[in-house]
């Protein structure tokens, strides 16, 4: 992959931890309703809700994420832990 496609897709990635199950994710907001998120383990064997979703034959390639990340991205919003860019 080449360095601007790398620097493109990581910049601004910043390291949170789920409140609920203490999974950490990369994240990135990109504006108010816009957040990227890229897993650092895999989600269905570090996020309870994840892996209840595949045991119940969910596809959690297809799931955007779940209400405690979301939730826990919202504080670190509010905390100023997170910054959406002007």
């Amino acid at each position: 992959m080449k360095p601007e496609t790398v620097e493109f897709l990581t910049a601004g990635l910043r390291p949170l931890n789920c409140r609920s199950c203490g999974t950490c994710v990369l994240v990135k907001k990109n504006s108010m309703q816009h957040t990227s998120i890229q897993w650092t383990s895999d989600a269905s064997r570090s996020c309870p809700v994840f892996a209840e979703q595949k045991a119940a034959g969910a596809q959690t390639a297809l799931l955007d994420t779940c209400g405690n990340l979301s939730e826990s991205i919202e504080i670190a919003l509010k905390d100023g832990l997170l910054e959406v860019p002007e």
